[in-house]
């Protein structure tokens, strides 16, 4: 039965924009902005086919030609043929004197030169077809997902039930408890292929959108699978079969980041995080450590969450409004009543402890970590550091120490040209090195006392 609702929603959605363009008034858009657009092309490419044409602006043979019509009659483009063949696959096309200064005035308004956009009003259909609130996530789509994480049920839990509530994620621990990797993970749980645009334009301004870094394609489609024929009859302006977006974000979020940006130089445009992971998840990591004060980055996402909308502005001074339908994580070493107050709070779904490992958890941990770097596990060790390190300086038992303890370890065994070995000896070196003495302990020690005295008797959230 699972395989089966998989496989339901592994289909690709519908486009909202499914049949290609076969005139310039079926792309949506402005002829005289395509024709410039063509102008632009050409300036940037020199002689070129039609069907290089084509390939390039993701449109028809029979949406270009009235454009290379009129770039000829207004004595822009000129033709020649270079082939004997004599269809029109010997005709290449390039710009007159005239054409290349009409081409250099468009590209100081606006440089791109790429694939043609679709309308917003398309990639807004598109959106809502594809929503990240239409998907459904059990109990084994997780366990699917984690099955080689070790984290306690009650977090893996939390987090399935929070993908099915379409609203923001808080997930809070001590650093190094795992917080962002299990937030990565949730990836795993997005099912579906997904479509973007090349480029989206609003008033007569192009927005790149399709990140092949963002943007990654679903695995190839198994053999004997019919769809080429449908994809070549869709319209090529859109990215298809990719796999639905994660965006991550950490202290180097500003919100400058999250407004349209353009660049006065190369007169292009960049497309904020979070609106290239619609459909998606978007995980902002290290909150409370950004540039700007948590106050005011979780203000800038209230009506986004509330209404699931956003709204930009061109350079032009032109706000518009465009889909928020992305899954939004809030990653923190911070209680959540520490970074805002109770209305942005009452918009959180979800708040989800990460909390230090059981000792049985850290022993699979360290165990895989052996396992990873070639060490020979042995019990005797891991009880002095349980017992004789952790417990003696109250240290909790956080997801990266294994890791990072047991790379300590090897790193003695090169320096010492000796097979690497698992005793108290190299846990002491480790330790040492990895917590910078005992003081230091002490210090992380009273941190987490400290927090606990928080969570028990609350005062000012926001002191």
């Amino acid at each position: 039965m699972l395989s089966q609702q998989t496989a339901e929603l592994s289909r690709p959605a519908p486009p909202a924009e499914a049949r290609a363009p076969r005139t310039t008034e079926e792309t949506g858009l402005p002829f005289l902005f395509l024709v410039e657009l063509l102008c632009k092309v050409l300036y940037q490419r020199g002689q070129v086919r039609l069907p290089e044409l084509a390939s390039h602006l993701k449109l028809s043979v029979s949406v270009i030609t009235p454009l290379i019509a009129h770039l000829r009659n207004e004595k822009l483009c000129e033709v020649t043929r270079s082939g004997n063949s004599g269809t029109d696959a010997d005709l290449t096309y390039h710009l007159t004197e005239t054409g290349l200064q009409r081409a250099i005035t468009c590209l100081n308004r606006n440089s791109y030169a790429g694939p043609a956009p679709v309308t917003l009003a398309a990639y807004v259909a598109q959106v809502e077809t594809q929503s990240v609130r239409h998907l459904h996530v059990t109990r084994a789509a997780v366990q699917a997902s984690y099955h080689d994480v070790v984290a306690s049920d009650k977090v893996l839990d939390q987090l399935g039930a929070a993908m099915n509530s379409g609203r923001a994620i808080f997930i809070y621990g001590l650093a190094g408890s795992g917080k962002t990797y299990l937030a990565e993970r949730l990836c795993g749980l997005l099912h579906g292929a997904v479509a973007v645009p090349y480029a989206i334009m609003v008033d007569g301004e192009v927005i790149p959108f399709y990140d092949p870094v963002q943007h990654r394609p679903l695995p190839a489609a198994p053999a004997g699978d019919d769809s080429g024929d449908l994809l070549r009859t869709l319209d090529a302006r859109w990215v298809r079969g990719l796999q639905r977006p994660t965006a991550l974000t950490g202290g180097e979020l500003t919100l400058e980041m999250l407004d349209l940006r353009f660049d006065a130089n190369t007169r292009l445009y960049q497309a904020p995080p979070h609106l290239k992971a619609n459909n998606g998840i978007f995980i902002i990591d290290d909150l409370g450590r950004q540039r700007c004060s948590p106050l005011e980055l979780m203000n800038r996402w209230i009506v986004p969450m509330d209404r699931g909308v956003d709204y930009l502005s061109l350079h032009t001074g032109l706000v518009f409004q465009v889909p928020f339908d992305v899954v939004v994580v809030f990653s923190s070493n911070f209680l959540p009543e520490r970074l805002s107050d109770g209305a942005f709070l009452r918009r959180l779904g979800y708040k989800i402890e990460v909390p230090p490992q059981s000792p049985a958890e850290y022993a699979l941990l360290f165990r895989q970590a052996c396992a990873q770097y070639g060490i020979a596990f042995d019990a005797a060790a891991f009880d002095y550091l349980l017992s004789g390190l952790h417990a003696k300086d109250e240290t909790p038992l956080l997801a990266c120490y294994p890791r990072d303890l047991i790379r300590q370890v090897r790193d003695l065994a090169r320096y010492e040209s000796t097979p690497p070995a698992l005793n108290q000896r190299s846990l002491d070196w480790a330790w040492h090195n990895y917590f910078a003495g005992a003081g230091a302990r002490r210090v992380a020690a009273e941190q987490q006392k400290k927090e606990r005295e928080r969570r028990e008797h609350p005062s000012n959230p926001l002191a």
